[in-house]
């Protein structure tokens, strides 16, 4: 068996030229010095399977993290998730964030947006700026990061159906700045997959959307390398009411269905592979998300490894960032919340994660409030340097029931993953409702024990005493609309109308004709093109998906 200290001058010490420790005290409150990462020879336990099983951080299968020194050089991402109203509300929500100590900046965008359409459109009325920011042109993305380095500062975008094109604007907006967009750091969702199974804001059917989410596959790494082109979210999964082990299994069945495809295109599997990252969600069943992270990450590389023919250490590595769950939060006694924030965001730390949002406790109420948006953010600084979880890497590693439990959740998992490549993959089994099929009996199942007292949730079927409270609730003003009809009405106006129908043609011919369609994107962008016009082109080429009744 490899000793600690070859990993110690092999591994960590080149992960240190690249990153130093951080210039804190790793130390207890007590004086004690926890060395950076423990093993079974530590306290002198053979372990035949430490190395197959385990192994060491920033190393192959990447069961104790993906990173050598992790959080000793490095904290996660903190990453809160912001949008709502106008452009110019959510830029004052980023910078009074930023300010704060958030260090990186999430997106979150409203319904129209979401589903493709221009504030102005019918169908938006009564949703502009309601979930989140509403985008409709470059305009609206300019006001977004005014004022903002977006070389300086990592984003994530939360955005599927239209990914494209709202990528296409952001890196618009650097493109006139002058940005390099190879310094540009950040991640798209751009998960069409989970769509279909879970959140259900899908445009095209499946096999152009998976094509557009491909196209990102190809044009990415070549021209905005530093950029994670797609999220592979579970976090919708379970918030949809699956269990972790499907959550687990699904995401990584998703990952794997995009692996394929871009290969079918003659995509090189180490050029595309490292650029992929993932989005877990964090419940409140504290060991059972440790573990859910750290089977994540084995499977993934041994799948990657063995079943996908990636060499480079960097394809095998499953990236993550988590939210907590939105789901577990309650109106019912709505401070309680703050607490399960706090223990899902522990988890999600001691699982390794590499990028975390935490939900405000009023979330369950309405749009969260500056403060309570503060307030999430202040539970992950305290994790970070308050409770000493950072002062060596993977600190439950041996902890016997969790690595029972990481290996019982990969059992499971595979066996959920062979049943879905059994069935001829994700695709067919989203046609074949198999993924609505176990959502529901997942979601009954788990509601049934909540109403018979099975499973307590404090505040809404135990200990329900009502704690008088008065919880300040933001609302979303109706002037949104006409802030954003008027903005527009301007672009519209100002615009070049031969450039944006040059655009929009070539667009529209990039997709009849199989082209990657990101350049056209960006083309569109720059031209001012609305993302419903974008959009449009694409619903005349490939159809709207009906979603149909599975019995």
């Amino acid at each position: 068996m490899r000793k600690k200290h070859d990993w110690m001058r092999e591994t960590y010490q080149k992960s240190l030229e690249k990153m130093p420790e951080r210039p804190v005290a790793h130390r207890t409150l007590s004086g004690i010095a926890p060395e950076p990462l423990y093993t079974p020879e530590d306290i002198g336990v053979l372990d035949p399977e430490y190395e197959e099983k385990r192994g060491y951080p920033g190393e192959y299968p990447y069961t104790r993290g993906v990173y050598g020194s992790m959080y000793r050089s490095k904290l996660w991402t903190m990453r809160m998730f912001a949008g709502f109203g106008t452009a110019e509300q959510t830029n004052e929500r980023f910078k009074k964030l930023l300010k704060a100590g958030q260090t990186g900046l999430s997106v979150a965008f409203d319904l129209p947006t979401l589903m493709g359409y221009d504030s102005d459109h019918p169908l938006s009325k009564g949703e502009v700026g309601k979930c989140g920011v509403a985008v409709s042109s470059l305009a609206d993305m300019e006001v977004l990061f005014e004022g903002i380095d977006l070389e300086a500062v990592t984003t994530s975008m939360t955005i599927n159906s239209p990914a494209n094109a709202i990528w296409a604007m952001y890196l618009a907006v650097a493109k006139k700045r002058g940005h390099d967009w190879k310094k540009l750091g950040g991640t798209i969702q751009n998960d069409i997959l989970k769509e279909f199974i879970a959140q259900k804001e899908f445009i095209f059917p499946p096999e152009p959307s998976v094509k557009l989410v491909i196209d990102t596959f190809e044009w990415g790494p070549k021209n905005v390398p530093k950029w994670n082109f797609i999220s592979v979210s579970g976090y919708h999964i379970r918030e949809a009411g699956s269990t972790a082990v499907q959550e687990l299994a699904w995401t990584l069945a998703d990952g794997f269905e995009y692996v394929e495809a871009a290969l079918k295109r003659g995509l090189d599997v180490d050029e595309f592979a490292p650029r992929i990252s993932f989005f877990f969600d964090v419940h409140n069943d504290f060991f059972e998300e440790i573990a859910k992270f750290r089977a994540a990450r084995r499977i993934w590389a041994k799948e990657m490894r063995h079943r996908y023919g990636a060499k480079n250490p960097q394809s095998w590595m499953l990236r993550t960032h988590a939210q907590t769950a939105g789901v577990s939060l309650t109106a019912q006694q709505p401070l309680n919340n703050i607490a399960r924030v706090a223990i899902q965001a522990l988890a999600a730390v001691l699982g390794g994660t590499n990028s975390l949002h935490t939900d405000a406790y009023d979330e369950a109420l309405a749009l969260p409030t500056e403060e309570s948006a503060t307030i999430a953010l202040r539970t992950q600084q305290i994790i970070a340097y308050e409770t000493g979880v950072t002062h060596t890497i993977d600190p439950l590693a041996g902890s016997y029931y969790v690595e029972w439990l990481t290996d019982e959740m990969e059992r499971q998992a595979m066996a959920i993953i062979e049943e879905i490549r059994r069935m001829g993959g994700v695709v067919r089994a989203i046609e074949e409702g198999y993924f609505l099929r176990e959502l529901a009996e997942a979601s009954y199942r788990y509601q049934q024990e909540v109403e018979r007292k099975e499973r307590i949730i404090v505040g809404v079927n135990a200990f329900t005493d009502e704690i008088p409270l008065k919880v300040p609730i933001q609302l979303v003003d109706p002037e949104v609309e006409k802030v954003q009809a008027e903005r527009l009405a301007r672009v519209r106006r100002e615009r070049d109308p031969k450039r944006v129908e040059e655009a929009l043609e070539g667009l529209r011919r990039a997709a009849v004709e199989g082209q990657n369609t990101m350049p056209h994107f960006v083309d569109c962008a720059l031209a001012y093109c609305t993302l419903g016009e974008m959009m449009d082109v694409l619903r005349e080429v490939y159809g709207v998906y009906q979603e149909p009744a599975y019995v």
